[in-house]
């Protein structure tokens, strides 16, 4: 027998990864001296140590990816989805609407976002919870607040052509989409639209005088100071008016319209 294959053959198993794992499990077992280990062994564990290290640090992170913001089921789907708890189910929908932004490993801004299924996921909510608030609140605070002016006009309209379900209850919504409009968008026409909504509103409503007279100020704005005079002296005519601190306020303006 050939001592020198035998051997050959030893540290060719040997140095393997399962015959540095027997190795070192012999070692604790026997509670041995590092020295016991042969070096050749000792050298190439720290050596594939190291490779393994060197080896990680070169790998790149693995992306995660976004998924895309799903369009909205049928409305017979989200009926039956709500087991009788459309109410419930709104809140629910609304949660996980404004958190699909946080994605593991990742996070979306709002302008990347499909705003046209956004629309339509508000739109869902709103219909099973008609008396709710968030969708709203949501459109005009939340996703209308992005700096893309394609996505905050969609964002305000959508509050535009809500709010005649509601005027009691959505009148905040539509009277920001008007300052919105105004200040962020430097839109006064559509600024405009949104006020003279307010405005039109019935008086038996819930709308304060406030939000109904922001088209006055929109129209000083817009160097109308003509049409701004008609509006406030038919208002102070049509005895609609009979707050003191609001007749004094209309009064005051109209005396400033009337130097201008």
């Amino acid at each position: 027998m050939n001592t020198n294959n035998i051997n050959s053959g030893v540290w060719s198993s040997a140095l393997t990864p399962a015959g540095i794992s027997v190795w070192w499990r012999h070692l604790h077992r026997n509670e041995r001296a590092i020295s016991w280990v042969p070096r050749p062994v000792v050298l190439l564990g720290v050596l594939a140590l190291l490779a393994q290290i060197a080896w990680s640090l070169q790998q790149p992170n693995a992306e995660a990816e976004q998924a895309n913001l799903p369009d909205v089921p049928s409305a017979v789907v989200l009926r039956a989805a709500s087991f009788g708890e459309p109410v419930t189910l709104s809140k629910l929908v609304m949660l996980w609407l404004q958190t699909f932004d946080r994605q593991s490993g990742v996070t979306i801004p709002f302008r990347h976002l499909d705003y046209a299924r956004v629309e339509r996921w508000l739109g869902a909510a709103l219909d099973m919870d008609p008396r709710g608030q968030y969708p709203l609140l949501a459109a005009a605070r939340v996703y209308g607040e992005v700096t893309d002016p394609g996505r905050q006009r969609r964002m305000l309209d959508f509050v535009y052509r809500q709010y005649a379900a509601d005027p009691d209850h959505r009148w905040p919504w539509l009277a920001h989409a008007v300052l919105t409009a105004r200040h962020r968008l430097n839109d006064l026409p559509l600024a405009l639209k949104f006020a003279q909504k307010l405005a039109d509103t019935p008086n038996t409503s819930a709308v304060p005088s406030w939000a109904r007279q922001m088209r006055i100020f929109l129209l000083e704005d817009m160097g109308e100071i003509e049409s701004a005079r008609i509006l406030i002296g038919g208002l102070l005519a049509s005895g609609v008016i009979t707050d003191e601190h609001e007749l004094n306020f209309l009064n005051e303006r109209l005396r400033s319209l009337d130097k201008k």
